[in-house]
This record gives C-alpha cells, sequence and structure tokens, in this order.
C-alpha cells in the first residue's frame, strides 16, 4: 500500500512551461517534408444544388496541386452512425459527409478542397472556384419550423428517449395550489476555442498518420478507418497538445477524413485548418431553442408537478437536441414529471455538445421558474430549494451514489453573504446602480464509457516511472492531475512520474467528454500503477537477497520509492535497489478498468453544486454587470485544487456569458450565421470577469470509481446563467425569459 500526499494538491501544471515557451505542437504547427495546404470551398447557398462548378482558374494558378468535387473526390466507404465519442466507436459529427453528391443542406457546407504548395496558394485558388447552384427554399430559425416539429423517438444519437414521464402531471397540477407558467428563449451558441480545429494528414504506403485536434484520438482513428474502409490498425491519430475544445472537438467532423483523402490524392502530407469563420459552420452548435416550463407546488413550497417541454432544430439526417430535460428532471423530489422533445428539420448542420450540454439550458429554465415560484410564495430561494430536496433519483428511486448538495447551498450562502439578502426587488443600491442577489442549484450527470479503459506504467532501474494513455489533453490539466494519481499509487514523489499521452499507438481510452475523463482516466492509471507497485513488492518478498524476504505482501507500504514494512520502516529497500540487484533497467505493468453495470442500476449517479451571483444593473442604460459569483460543488474526491478550481472558474464565467452576451442568428432570409468572427461573437473577456469565488466540498463516493472521481468539466456553468437572471430579477423587478440577457431587455 501507499500513503497518498499527492492526491488533491494544487500542483502546477506540468505542461505550463511548454505551452508558455513555444515548446507545444499542436496540430496546425506539425510540419512534415513536401507538405501541401487544403482549404475548404464553402457553399453560399442553404438549401438547394450545386449544377456546375468551374476548377479551370483555379487549377491554372500557380502551385495548385489539386481541386476537389463531388464530380472527383473519392466516395467514402461507409458513413458510420451517429455514437457518443464516450462508448470508444467511430464518433462522427453527424451522418452526413459532404462531397459525394451536388445537394446543399446547408450554408457554409463543403463544395470543394483546394490543395496547393502554400497556404497561401490554396487559399488564393479557393477563391477563384466557381459555384453555381440551383437554390430551393430553406428553413433556418424557430419560427419558420414550429409548424413543422415532431416528436422524435431519441435524440442524443439515440441515447435519449424523445419523452420521460412518472406519475400524472395532471393530477399532479390540479393538486397545485400556485402555478408557474413560463418560456424560455435561447439564441444559439458556437464553440469558439483558441485553436480552430485542425488535422495534418499524411500516408506511408497504406498506414494513415493523422495529426488532429481532438478530444479523442481513438474516435478519430475509429470515425476515418470507417469513413476510408481502412481498418483501425492502419490508422495512427496523434494529438499531443489542443488548444480548447468545449465539445466542438470530442465528435469527429468530415475535415480529418477530407485531409485523408487529399493526401493520399496528392501523394504528399497535407494539413487542413479551419478558419475562425469555417468554425461556425463545420463543427456543429448549441441550437437555438425554445423550453416551455409549467410547474406546481403547494403552498408551503413543495413540487407537484413539472411539465418540461424543448422545441429546437436539427438537421435533415440527424435527430439531435441537447439532453437539456434531463438534470432538470432528476435534481427536485417531484412525483409527477413530463418531458418531451420537440424537433424540426432545418436547413443547418447537425447541432452537437456545448459545454455542459443540455443542462446549461435546462437547468436555466428550471432555475428561473424556480426563483419565480420562491418569489410568488414568499419564500427564499434557497429554502424553496431545500424543501424539494432529494436523497434519491426521482426517475428510479435509486439513492445517489454520493450528493453533498445541502453542504453546498449551505456553504455557498455563507460565502456569498446571502443571508443579507432583502428578498424585495429593487431595495438594494449601491449609488445609482440597482444590485440583485440570485442563486441556482448545479448538476451534472456522471457518465462513464461502456468499454474498458486502459493504461500502462512503467518503472526505470534510475527511480522514474512513465505512465501512458492514449487520451489527449485539450487544456483540463488531465497530464498533471493523472502525474499525481501514478505518483501516489507507485508511492513516488510527482516530479519522478511523468505522464504520456495522445497517440493511438498506446493503450486505448475514450474521448474525455461529459466530465468523465477525470473518473476513467484516473481509474485506468491508478489500477495499472498498482498493478505496477504490487508485482514489485511481490517481487521483494519472494527475493531471498530483499530485506523484505518472506514478509506479508500486506504489510509492505511504499514511500518516496522506498518499501518498508508498516510496523519496521526501517526495514525494507528502494525500488532502485530491487531492478539494480535483479539487471532490469525497467518493469512495466498495465492497467483497465471499466465501470460497474451494477453499479448503474443501483444508483443516481450525478455531481451536485449551489451558484450565487451579485449584479449590478443600472436602470438608466440597461447596463448588467456581474460584481460577485461563488460556486460550492461536490465533486467526490478532488485529484488536483488548482486544476479543478480553474475548470469550475472557466464554466461559471462561461455561465455569466450564457446569461449576458453569447448569441448567434441565423439571417432566415440567407441561411447564414450573423457573427462569423470573434469581432462579431461576444464572450466573457477579462474586463467582463468578476471576483469569482470557488469552493470545493469533498464527498466520499465509493461507486462511480477506485478513486471516487466526478468531475469538473461540465458542472460549473450548470446554474450559472439562472443565478445571473434571478440576480438581475431581483436588482429590478423584471424578469427576463431568453439568454442572453440584452440591454434592450432591461431598458
Amino acid at each position: 500500500m501507499t500513503t497518498a500526499f499527492a492526491i488533491g494538491q494544487p500542483t502546477d501544471r506540468v505542461d505550463g512551461r511548454h505551452k508558455v515557451t513555444g515548446d507545444a505542437h499542436y496540430s496546425a504547427d506539425i510540419h512534415l517534408d513536401a507538405m501541401a495546404y487544403a482549404v475548404l470551398v464553402g457553399a453560399r447557398v442553404p438549401s438547394g444544388r450545386v449544377t456546375a462548378i468551374d476548377t479551370t482558374e483555379a487549377m491554372d494558378a500557380r502551385g495548385v496541386l489539386a481541386v476537389l468535387t463531388h464530380e472527383n473526390l473519392p466516395r467514402i466507404a461507409t458513413q458510420p452512425p451517429l455514437i457518443p465519442s464516450l462508448a470508444g466507436m467511430p464518433a462522427p459529427g453527424q451522418t452526413f459527409f459532404p462531397l459525394q453528391n451536388e445537394v446543399v443542406h446547408y450554408t457554409g457546407q463543403p463544395v470543394a478542397v483546394v490543395v496547393a504548395d502554400t497556404l497561401e496558394r490554396a487559399q488564393h485558388a479557393a477563391a477563384l472556384v466557381r459555384v453555381t447552384y440551383e437554390e430551393t427554399p430553406s428553413v433556418t430559425t424557430l419560427e419558420q419550423g414550429r409548424d413543422r416539429a415532431y416528436e422524435p423517438e431519441a435524440i442524443f444519437a439515440g441515447f435519449v428517449p424523445g419523452r420521460n414521464e412518472r406519475g400524472d402531471v395532471e393530477a399532479g397540477l390540479a393538486q397545485a395550489d400556485v402555478r408557474i407558467d413560463a418560456t424560455y428563449t435561447y439564441a444559439a451558441n458556437n464553440h469558439n476555442p483558441i485553436e480552430p480545429s485542425a488535422t495534418t494528414a499524411t500516408w506511408d504506403g497504406d498506414q494513415l498518420t493523422l495529426y488532429d485536434a481532438t478530444q479523442g484520438v481513438a474516435a478519430t482513428q475509429l470515425t476515418v478507418a470507417a469513413l476510408l474502409g481502412l481498418t483501425p490498425s492502419k490508422v495512427r491519430v496523434v494529438s499531443h497538445f489542443v488548444g480548447g475544445s468545449f465539445g466542438c472537438k470530442a465528435m469527429i467532423w468530415a475535415h480529418p477524413a477530407l485531409a485523408a483523402l487529399a493526401s493520399r490524392h496528392t501523394g504528399r502530407p497535407v494539413r487542413l485548418s479551419l478558419t475562425r469563420e469555417q468554425m461556425f459552420t463545420s463543427v456543429g452548435h448549441r441550437e437555438e431553442q425554445e423550453q416551455h416550463i409549467t410547474l406546481g407546488a403547494t403552498r408551503e413550497g413543495r413540487l407537484t408537478a413539472l411539465r418540461h417541454h424543448k422545441l429546437s432544430p436539427t438537421s435533415h439526417f440527424d435527430d439531435w437536441a441537447e439532453p437539456s430535460l434531463g438534470v432538470a428532471g432528476q435534481i427536485y423530489a417531484c412525483p409527477n414529471y413530463e418531458g418531451v422533445y420537440r424537433l424540426f428539420r432545418a436547413n443547418t448542420m447537425t447541432p452537437t455538445f456545448m459545454r455542459a450540454p443540455g443542462e446549461a439550458s435546462g437547468m436555466f429554465a428550471l432555475e428561473c421558474a424556480m426563483d419565480e415560484l420562491a418569489h410568488q410564495l414568499g419564500i427564499d430561494p434557497v429554502e424553496l430549494r431545500l424543501r424539494n430536496y432529494t436523497d434519491t433519483d426521482p426517475n428510479t428511486g435509486n439513492p445517489w451514489s454520493s450528493c453533498g448538495l445541502r453542504e453546498c447551498y449551505q456553504r455557498g450562502a455563507e460565502r456569498f453573504g446571502w443571508q443579507r439578502r432583502n428578498p424585495e426587488p429593487g431595495s438594494h443600491r449601491d449609488g445609482d446602480w440597482l444590485i440583485g442577489y440570485g442563486m441556482a442549484t448545479a448538476g451534472y450527470p456522471v457518465y462513464g464509457p461502456n468499454n474498458p479503459q486502459r493504461a500502462r506504467a512503467r518503472l526505470y532501474a534510475d527511480g522514474s516511472a512513465v505512465i501512458q494513455a492514449a487520451t489527449p489533453d485539450f487544456g483540463t490539466g488531465v497530464a498533471t492531475a493523472m502525474t499525481q494519481v501514478a505518483a501516489d499509487a507507485l508511492g513516488l514523489p510527482v516530479e519522478r512520474c511523468r505522464f504520456e499521452g495522445g497517440d493511438t499507438t498506446l493503450p486505448t481510452i475514450a474521448a474525455a467528454v461529459g466530465s468523465a475523463g477525470a473518473g476513467m482516466i484516473s481509474a485506468a492509471v491508478h489500477t495499472a500503477a498498482t498493478n505496477l507497485r504490487d508485482e514489485l513488492v511481490a517481487q521483494a518478498v519472494g527475493d531471498a537477497e530483499s530485506p523484505l524476504h518472506g514478509a506479508d505482501p500486506g504489510t509492505v507500504v511504499v514511500r518516496d520509492g522506498r518499501m518498508t514494512l508498516r510496523d519496521l520502516p526501517e526495514t525494507g529497500e528502494s525500488y532502485q535497489d530491487l531492478l539494480h540487484r535483479h539487471f532490469l533497467p525497467d518493469v512495466e505493468a498495465a492497467g483497465a478498468w471499466s465501470p460497474s453495470p451494477r453499479s448503474a442500476r443501483e444508483y443516481g449517479m450525478m455531481t451536485f453544486g449551489a451558484q450565487f451571483a451579485e449584479v449590478a444593473v443600472d436602470p438608466w442604460l440597461g447596463l448588467a454587470r456581474v460584481r460577485r459569483m461563488v460556486g460550492a460543488f461536490a465533486p467526490g474526491r478532488v485529484l488536483n485544487a488548482k486544476t479543478a478550481r480553474s475548470q469550475l472558474m472557466g464554466g461559471m464565467l462561461w455561465g455569466l456569458g450564457q446569461a449576458l452576451l453569447e448569441a448567434n442568428y441565423m439571417d432566415p432570409r440567407r441561411g447564414r450565421w450573423v457573427a462569423s468572427s470573434l469581432g462579431d461573437y461576444l464572450v466573457a473577456v477579462n474586463a467582463d470577469a468578476p471576483e469569482v469565488d470557488v469552493e470545493l466540498i469533498e464527498v466520499e463516493d465509493k461507486v462511480v470509481n477506485p478513486l471516487g472521481v466526478k468531475g469538473v468539466g461540465e458542472v460549473g456553468q450548470v446554474g450559472a446563467a439562472a443565478a445571473v437572471a434571478n440576480a438581475v430579477h431581483h436588482a429590478t423587478g423584471r424578469r427576463v425569459r431568453k439568454a442572453p440577457i440584452t440591454i434592450e431587455d432591461l431598458l
């Protein structure tokens, strides 16, 4: 056994120096001999077909190697079904692959790929491709598609039913003393990581190597292999550094396979990098949506019924909606519930994961409605939530594997100073500013893979260790946290351990999506490192020359690389002594972990939290400024306090942006996004960032995985926007049922 000293500590990021010195190479930094550059040409109409493509001028341009269109691009072998990449299977972003025929489904859909010997020449030639269209009527907005809505059998790649019910909602509403009936609308959101998506492809015979910006190298490998008709062993994917994702690099879009096809066609390595504008039309988005909520409650604030319906656009080829009704239907004790998704076909690409996919929007609606209920009943918003607190999952009746939500309410309220809140809207002022306090509940499911997650641990004779797993680090700090996990399992100092990932030649790990990365990767790493430690201890106690010879392995502890008897710490030897004596340069062990199906059947699994916000509103100018945010979260065991707080803070600030800034709209005439750059699409910047206080409440969880880790990537955003919106109401008395809340809404 070892004694944990590294796990939980605020260890500095192991990749920090590489990033600040420019030593970190991202997918678009990879330079290969004789490399060519590919540029996509996107459709300029939202619906119709290509009637002609004139590539003559482009092909005559200097340095151009190829112009690929639906007329000469090889047909893909198969389009794999839409499956979330956590499943460890092919994970295409949509069940449509471009450049296979002349049909245009959405603006920006690739209609040509231009390849040249320099990026600038490829960009110039792309502008010379002449495309003629026959345009047909399009549907791009909620108002255009409302009358065409249907109820799908399932959404979210088929994993979430289109309808979920328990009890009798009509009977519950009839029993209610009060009702809240409200409709909430949301503008579409787009991912904007610092690094646009990029792939560099190269062939060596029939062996393909892709340097891809992805959350899961195995997902890219399996998807591209299926598209090109290759066995996965013929595709290697490398992704050492990824400059942010937030969901757009979780699923695999067309550009990795297009880069591979362009490379095979030209016989040269090819880099295909999306432009910032193409990031708005090529990697999914959070869909525009409308949610209608009806709450029924007693005068004491006990919920008797919850009806939650959602309407949103999807593509012509997939029934996709983010699962906004999931956590919102589980977070409170409510015996009667009805959640229904409705979709309509639109001229858009398939929407996709975006940070806190579904929970960010669904909990905005629910938590704003709960605030309305609290105001109508004259009950403190925190107290209302406590009255509806549940120790079990309302859908199944199973107990939570761990919770901590009561503690989150208590500690969050204390740190925020909630007791100073006067419940009367407009009662707090600071000069000309109206001051409001708001709060909301946070919750996010604990997901797990359905296939084994693997890692490998190797100890060298100099006493250092390397831990390997295929997962890339896309900004979350996974390499740092896994170094800490390995250090504790092996009984080594952190500085003696190193993590290697981001390569399909390493042990397979599913894509780190849905806040599942920390839990599943740490489980595999912990298992591998523990297996290695146990192997070394067994070798020592079986070695006649070891001071530990004949000892019970259960009585041996390891610390600072030294194996000793628990009750006789002076008796023992180091790993180095053991390896040197046996002339071993290194020794290694593998480890695999799969979640228990029984746990999923017997427990509800969720990460909980509570959000608080102070907002100042200028009633004359309509300006809203968030002054303070406090979040208290119970994410199970925390692997690294510094990176966990960073993730949670980032989510909370994203929630601020969701509430007040982030929005995109379709021009219904041309089917184009109004915003297509960071100059037009507003995100929170340093000037918008208030004081953010994050409280970590550790709860023991013996169910989710060996270390009891739940993950923090998403839950920090959930509820943050609702807390801000509720604070705006408290400041002004004006209830705004849309996101984002704009100046026009407050004047």
